[in-house]
């Protein structure tokens, strides 16, 4: 039966992610790929570690973007015809725990045909009330414009089965933005999306979050204003 490969995008990720790395080989998984997202040269060290340890490193020579980093990773997989069922896109920073991968990891037995969110209780005292609330106007605006209810659109982990995989390199989006456009097209594709509840992870208070960061909510309203206009056009 095929795995499970791990994906990480990786900014100047922490000297912890080294750790992490180790507890998630222990799990029933194909390989891990890490994506250097154009890091500051002193992490070269730290990446060079990671290769030592079996991941596979893909390096930009700067930094081009989480939605590109992901991309990278996955037409790595498509050129190189890994065998794999899908992928699981992880934080570098702590976003996630090995338990919170393992979550959705052991849910791909079930929901194995579509998108799996792993989705953050911001219910959680962990997270800051500003938190809280962005992410609550951020699941009311994607359901007023792509009428879907999805309860965290901001999660970066997801399981995405490999046939997914030649569609999702052609979706718009180098930055941040991707990770809602990716949902966007899936809803547009009738490809299911399941949700998942994680918490395992405990945010350390005044840590950088790179990829899984609070986000500028005009930006958020714009970006889903402007895929709500596009669809209405093409349905006319």
């Amino acid at each position: 039966m095929e795995q499970v490969i791990i994906m990480i995008p990786a900014l100047n990720p922490l000297p912890a992610l080294l750790e992490f790395i180790r507890k998630l080989r222990a799990l029933p998984i194909a390989r891990i790929i890490v994506i250097n997202d154009g890091s500051e040269e002193k992490y070269n060290r730290l990446f060079e570690q990671l290769q030592q340890e079996g991941c596979d490193v893909l390096t930009h020579d700067q930094n081009l973007g989480k939605g590109r980093a992901l991309k990278t990773g996955m037409e790595y997989i498509l050129k190189s015809r890994l065998r794999t069922k899908g992928i699981i896109t992880v934080g570098a920073h702590g976003q996630h725990s090995v338990l919170d991968v393992e979550q959705v990891l052991s849910s791909t037995k079930i929901f194995s045909d579509g998108i799996i969110l792993g989705i953050r209780d911001f219910k959680d005292s962990d997270y800051p009330f500003i938190s809280k609330l962005q992410n609550r106007a951020y699941s009311m605006m994607f359901e007023l414009f792509i009428r879907k209810r999805l309860l965290d659109i901001q999660t970066g982990l997801r399981y995405i089965p490999r046939k997914h995989l030649p569609w999702l390199c052609k979706v718009k989006g180098e930055s941040y933005h991707y990770d809602t456009n990716m949902l966007i097209e899936a809803i547009r594709r009738k490809v299911p999306v399941y949700e998942v509840p994680i918490g395992h992870a405990k945010l350390r208070k005044n840590s950088i979050i790179y990829y899984d960061e609070v986000l500028n909510p005009t930006k958020i309203f714009q970006q889903l204003w402007i895929n709500f206009l596009h669809k209405r056009q093409n349905t006319k």
